[in-house]
């Protein structure tokens, strides 16, 4: 963060001085005590279990600078507000004007599943040009998005920012506390679809970032799919579209993929062709590439420049088609971060493209799909089964109506049953201890293992264990 004294603090979020207002915060902005140190602005966030003003203290001993808070410590100078979250994003917000008025270049990134994804790929494009903000990890609140802000200072030339939502406004008011002057739209799927109710309200509030971009700005738009582009008569920026549509202004063709499941593509921008070859893991991958190459070139790079970046950007965040290779020869695919029917259908279409001798799917349930719950889940077992899945493994009572679609597909197909002693092709079970004895016992040398759930399931556990019960090599 940029330099500030307690007293530009408090100013900034109308908040009041407790202590030596000349005390500068040379440091971070962190919202953890454990993570303090000398310098730094702990900012103490209320809690359903923990209040963070009881680690002002800890604070204090840590070397922090001062806090933001709800209530005083004499341990420490603080700038006391009655809401600590809302606070923080007004400091963002003060921070990032300052930052803007030096040229900083914010690029907003949103949509229903692979925001994370394209944040990382454009992060680390961007990086080839300038100094580049763009967290690993899905920092994409009212806390973990000024956090980001906050964490850029004078030398940072682009901002790349992931934008979320649960309803509409949110996104709104995260353009309130940084307004980019470049807004990405990925898709509109079924993410969130139980809290949101229609997949059009969905677009209305992803819709919430281009509405919000200045008239010098670019909205860069998915021309793939219908709702993110019709989104361009909501915006006065300038409109770029990205796709395999032969109309979008940057595109991909020849579209392939290799023996470890990454696309190589021709991505054709400005009249001109350069070579990508990627080095995460899915076709789906390829609309996220091209989604961050739009911004990059909004931002002023070139498409050589963006076509040699995308090849050489790595995956970054945990939990994201991270794929390892144990060293007995099974091959772990730890995707259990989140999940959607859209970001299932996508790994499981990478699944099929991994070399392999069996492919075996463990899915846990995907949460916040409201009344089409159910409909969602038998129709991922068909998915499962279509996609060539050799054995389909539920997890969790939230999952059982995967298995159910599962054995209706094998069923159609005169598969489903025991074959001869050997495992049925879908099993359902009830807990991850149960799926982690399973495939303990019928997980093999050559096995190719995807794992994926809504986060809320702990899959992610159950992947970590699959790992260390083999020795990991750890494989891009």
């Amino acid at each position: 963060m940029i330099t500030l004294t307690l007293a530009e603090v408090a100013a900034a979020v109308d908040g009041e001085l407790v202590g030596d207002g000349a005390t500068e915060v040379t440091g971070a902005v962190l919202v953890d005590s454990r993570a303090v140190a000398p310098g730094d602005l702990f900012v103490a966030l209320p809690g359903e279990r923990v209040d963070g003003a009881d680690f002002l203290p800890a604070a204090a001993a840590a070397g922090a600078a001062g806090a933001l808070t709800a209530r005083a410590d004499p341990a420490l100078p603080c700038v006391v507000v009655a809401d600590p979250v809302a606070a923080l994003g007004r400091l963002a917000a003060a921070v990032h004007g300052r930052l803007v008025d030096a040229g900083l270049v914010t690029i907003g990134v949103t949509g229903s599943s692979g925001k994370t994804s394209t944040k990382d790929l454009l992060g680390q494009v961007l990086a080839a040009a300038g100094a580049t903000v763009s967290p690993q990890g899905s920092f994409n609140n009212d806390i973990g998005l000024p956090l980001t802000v906050l964490s850029a200072d004078a030398d940072t030339r682009f901002l790349v920012l992931e934008m979320g939502s649960r309803g509409s406004g949110h996104i709104a008011r995260l353009c309130g506390i940084a307004r980019p002057t470049i807004g990405v739209v990925l898709n509109v799927g079924s993410a969130h679809l139980g809290e949101f109710g229609s997949a059009e309200v969905i677009a209305t509030s992803k819709g919430e970032l281009v509405a919000a971009l200045p008239a010098t700005g670019t909205a860069v738009l998915n021309a793939d799919d219908a709702r993110v582009a019709g989104m361009a008569p909501r915006t006065e920026a300038a409109v770029l579209t990205t796709g395999l549509a032969e109309h979008a202004d940057v595109r991909a063709t020849g579209v392939e993929l290799d023996d470890a499941a990454r696309a190589r593509f021709t991505l054709l921008a400005r009249g001109e062709q350069h070579p990508v070859a990627l080095q995460v893991v899915g076709v789906h991958q390829v609309a996220n590439a091209l989604s961050a190459a739009g911004a990059a070139l909004a931002a002023g790079m070139t498409p050589a420049a963006v076509a040699q970046a995308l090849s050489e950007a790595a995956p970054r965040s945990r939990w994201r088609m991270e794929v390892t290779t144990r060293a007995d020869g099974v091959t772990v695919v730890n995707d259990a971060y989140n999940a959607n029917p859209e970001s299932m259908r996508a790994a499981l279409a990478a699944l099929s493209r991994l070399r392999g001798r069996r492919r075996i799917a463990v899915l846990g349930g995907m949460g916040e799909l409201g009344p089409t719950a159910g409909v969602a889940h038998e129709e991922l077992g068909r998915d499962a089964v279509r996609a060539g899945v050799d054995l389909v493994v539920s997890v969790g009572p939230d999952a059982a109506g995967v298995h159910a679609g599962a054995r209706a597909e094998l069923d159609a197909r005169g598969r489903a049953g025991d074959r001869g002693g050997e495992q049925e092709e879908s099993v359902h079970l009830p807990d991850r201890a149960a799926a982690r004895r399973l495939l303990g016992e019928v997980v093999g040398p050559g096995d190719v293992v995807l794992v994926k759930a809504s986060r809320s399931y702990g899959l992610e556990e159950l992947a970590a264990d699959l790992i260390a019960d083999g020795g990991p090599e750890v494989t891009a």
